[in-house]
């Protein structure tokens, strides 16, 4: 599961030097099925939790061409939920590799954190405390910061019980284990 050294995202120019040319590029096949399994498939569009914004296929909130989803689209097939989810990994994957240039990182840490960008933006991912920590080299506690992210439509997630957005709270728990794999 770990490297043994971590690496710099695409893009770096020091990368090539220091890792000899290896580099991670974006999220792994096994993190894009990973995230596909979370996300759960919808062929019409839903709201998957209250006060949030409708979302297609694996989580699809925007399709290839921009538009948002609407609760009014056509439904979708399995194989155009996985174009949708791979294409806005790998968009999302560009923005995302531009705010830790010159930061090394694991694979399995790269897609903790592209997963947390993927369901909650990369603007909260470009103003987080993972990424603040990831900045000065603290990698831990920039794994702890995943689990701040417990709230969805301003209901804490982590609540014992809750039956309204206990995935949101789960997920951040199975982020963060494999965040800290090498810790």
């Amino acid at each position: 599961m770990t490297n043994k050294a971590r690496l710099f995202v695409a893009g770096s120019t020091i990368a090539a030097a220091v890792t000899g040319g290896f580099f991670i590029y974006g999220p792994s096949n096994q993190q894009v099925l990973s995230t596909a399994q979370k996300e759960g498939f919808t062929a019409k569009p839903v709201i998957p939790t209250k006060n949030d914004v409708p979302t297609i296929g694996f989580g699809t909130t925007i399709y290839p061409d921009g538009t948002k989803v609407k609760m009014t689209d056509s439904a979708v097939t399995r194989e155009q939920g996985m174009y949708f989810l791979r294409h806005y990994l790998n968009t999302d994957a560009k923005k995302f590799n531009k705010t830790i240039q010159n930061i090394p990182i694991y694979q399995h840490e790269y897609d903790a954190f592209i997963d947390f960008s993927y369901q909650f933006g990369i603007g909260n991912w470009s103003k987080s405390s993972m990424l603040t920590n990831l900045k000065v080299g603290k990698y831990k506690a920039a794994c702890d910061s995943l689990l701040k992210y417990r709230f969805s439509g301003g209901y804490d997630c982590s609540t014992p019980g809750n039956k309204r957005c206990a995935g949101v709270w789960s997920r951040q728990l199975e982020r963060h284990q494999k965040c800290m794999g090498a810790q």
